[in-house]
């Protein structure tokens, strides 16, 4: 795999970037291939991925300092352009931060144009053997202090372990994609679960949107859930079939509440994730009922997907294999690993690291692993608090008449309305998911078809109209699920006890944000284990520690976008 991390203090857009290659034929096909990937560049990181996510560019928009110390990962090499009157400050404050990102013999090239910054950078360590006069030259040299580096406080500068065999318990989409994000870098992987096939629990969903949250302050969740969105929608034209599969759409947000949702002060790059609608976007709405002074967004990055097929494909990758019908029921620490135990005490396997990403069944089995090994009991303790929410999608084929009723869009905002999925050889529509904690009786099917008819209304007065007679009779299938949801609502993913090396992880909570989720936490999970740049900033990636203290995920102030 190749990591390449760029930082640029401003945006910019696809057309800007195929103009300046234009003298450069040679360039056309990787400046296109670049270009497509170019849309929404907020301040922050985005990770773009190419060759099947074998190459991966962590672009990353913004001030410079901040962004520098957003960064954690180690350099082979640095190019830096000091001749750019609209870069960082090249000054010692500059230097020392990129000093932070080398290693002993990290290479750095530098085009200084008279600046200075190379007298900086050789007070922060950096050497130049071939000396020059020329003020506008590029000089080579590299990172070789006359002193120790300090690395204490930097435990992401070395890997937690080389590729090797890893176990994932959990075959849904928070399994299935760590397990190819790991095997994309070397590891084997098998993958465990109690159901005899993948995507058997709320990952079995048939059809799921794919759309970013939006907020007025821009909050924790609305920044996650856009870095998720870029990286799963990469993911699904790798792999998965459009228009069968998956279909970038956009979405339709009925904003019920009325808020306008984005910030007064939303910037240009913004609306290509998210704007208000035009009349045009707009018209299928109307059409389903909705008042024309009503609050309106639209998301042209949206998509929907079949997760068990994205599940499937991510199992069907080199390195990884699956195993069905096998509950583990706790696990036990050796001296090379763990060993999978079932309810009688057998052994199911072995491996050198496990993840447990097995949704509402992980705390239970971590409860039991801690009798085994009780010096794990802080582990349990420091997770966030986890709860089950039920839920139940409504659906049906397509009637003859049913065409006219429907936007030909996907609607979200109270529940959601997916109105088009190739299914069974015809086309079906979605509405759902009703929400019921699961500390209360379950609802009957019936009760929740009411439910999701009572969103629909909300999100679709009129169409919810026409299909009440429908909901009222029963004559819809229904497909439920439980969610695994944390306190906070976002996911956890992290070592369960303290150790730079610790070989117990997890990954899971993804609540229903799990297609937006799943390959951010994955990625976050192996470059943490490889020592790569991080998909996202490293206070982003905090906010998902599984041990964490709790996050207001509304607004924080200390993150940089």
């Amino acid at each position: 795999m190749l990591h390449y991390v760029a930082l640029s203090s401003a945006p910019f857009s696809a057309d800007a970037l195929l103009a300046g290659i234009a003298a450069s034929p040679e360039l056309g096909a990787p400046a296109h291939a670049l270009a497509q990937q170019c849309y929404g560049l907020l301040p922050g990181f985005h990770r773009l991925s190419f060759d099947q996510g074998r190459v991966l560019l962590t672009l990353c928009i913004g001030e410079i300092a901040p962004l520098l110390r957003e960064l954690q990962f180690v350099a082979d090499a640095l190019m830096l352009d000091a001749t750019d009157p609209t870069g960082p400050p090249w000054d010692s404050w500059t230097a020392k931060a990129l000093a932070r990102h080398g290693r002993r013999g990290t290479r750095v090239t530098l085009a200084d144009g008279g600046s200075g910054f190379q007298a900086s950078l050789s007070s922060c360590g950096f050497t130049w053997p071939q000396a020059t006069d020329a003020p506008s030259a590029l000089r080579c040299g590299e990172f070789n202090p006359h002193w120790q580096q300090k690395t204490s406080r930097a435990p992401w500068r070395e890997p937690t372990a080389a590729p090797a065999d890893c176990i994932v318990i959990g075959a849904g989409l928070a399994g299935a994609s760590v397990a190819a994000s790991l095997a994309r870098r070397g590891w084997q992987v098998q993958v465990i679960d109690q159901a005899a096939g993948p995507a058997a629990g709320a990952s079995g969903l048939p059809a799921g949107l794919l759309s970013p949250h939006v907020s007025s302050d821009d909050c924790v969740l609305s920044r996650l859930s856009r870095s998720g969105v870029r990286q799963t929608a990469q993911a699904a034209r790798v792999l998965l079939r459009h228009g069968q599969d998956w279909a970038s759409s956009g979405v339709l947000e009925h904003r019920i509440d009325g808020s306008a949702g984005l910030g007064a002060q939303w910037p240009q790059p913004g609306l290509d994730w998210s704007h208000q609608a035009s009349a045009e976007l707009a018209a299928p709405a109307w059409q389903a009922g909705v008042a024309h002074d009503g609050h309106l967004l639209w998301h042209p990055c949206a998509a929907w997907i079949k997760p068990a097929e994205l599940v499937r494909a991510w199992l069907a990758q080199p390195g990884v294999r699956f195993r069905g019908d096998t509950r583990v029921s706790a696990l036990r620490r050796g001296a090379t690993g763990w060993t999978l135990l079932d309810g009688s005490d057998q052994v199911i396997g072995t491996s050198q690291r496990v993840v447990l990403a097995n949704a509402g069944g992980a705390l239970p089995l971590l409860q039991n692993t801690v009798a085994l090994e009780p010096d794990l009991a802080a582990a349990a303790r420091g997770l966030p608090a986890v709860y089950g929410v039920r839920g139940q999608v409504s659906w049906a084929q397509h009637a003859v008449q049913d065409p006219s009723l429907f936007p030909v869009v996907p609607v979200n905002g109270s529940g959601s309305l997916i109105p088009r999925v190739p299914w069974q050889g015809g086309q079906a529509w979605f509405v759902g998911a009703s929400y019921q904690p699961d500390t209360m009786a379950e609802w009957s099917a019936e009760k929740n078809h009411l439910a999701n008819l009572g969103r629909l209304r909300k999100l679709l007065p009129a169409l919810g109209q026409a299909l009440a007679p429908r909901f009222e009779s029963g004559r819809l299938e229904a497909w439920r699920a439980t969610r695994c949801v944390t306190a906070d609502r976002l996911p956890m993913v992290g070592p369960l006890y303290d150790d730079q090396h610790a070989s117990l992880w997890i990954c899971a909570g993804m609540g229903s944000r799990g297609l937006s989720y799943s390959v951010l936490c994955a990625e976050l999970l192996a470059a943490r284990w490889g020592a790569e740049p991080l998909p996202l900033e490293a206070s982003l990636a905090d906010a998902l520690e599984a041990r964490r203290r709790p996050v207001n995920v509304r607004t924080d102030s200390s993150l940089t976008i």
